[in-house]
This record gives structure tokens, sequence and C-alpha cells, in this order.
């Protein structure tokens, strides 16, 4: 068995891997923030960043903002052109 302290590279993961480890990562997110070291906290965000990466290349469309959360979508559901 390979030992990877940093976990199983993004890459490698299957896709219910990754989503579960990226749902993982957020809900950890708060608690790491407050009461973890620097190091951890460190750690987390490489962590975090590299599963959110990999999850966008992999479902670009799954995170694609709402139109009315942007600043043209707001101005077009106005009816100002943008």
């Amino acid at each position: 068995m390979v030992h990877r302290p940093q976990g199983i590279p993004a890459a490698e993961l299957s896709d219910a891997d990754l989503v579960r480890e990226v749902r993982h990562l957020h809900n950890t997110r708060h608690e790491t923030f407050l009461a973890g070291s620097e190091d951890a906290f460190e750690t987390h965000t490489r962590r975090m960043l590299e599963l959110e990466r990999e999850y966008l290349r992999r479902f670009p469309d799954a995170a694609s903002p709402d139109p009315r959360r942007t600043r043209a979508g707001r101005r077009r559901e106005a009816g100002v052109p943008v």
C-alpha cells in the first residue's frame, strides 16, 4: 500500500469519491479555520483547491453561476443593455 500523506491525487479519484471528498472538505472548512493550526489550515486549503479544480474540470456545468447572480444577468433581467 502506498502512503499518501496528502491523500489520493484528485485526478485519480472516481467521480463519486471526488464529490464525497469535496463535500467533506466543505463541511470541515469552518472548524479547520477556527480551531486548526496554521499548518492544518494551509494543508486543508491546498487539498480543497486541488479537489475543487478537478471538480470544475470534470463537471463544468454543475458549477456555473446562476445568471441572476451575475451583474450582466441582473441587468438583462432588469431590461438594461449589457
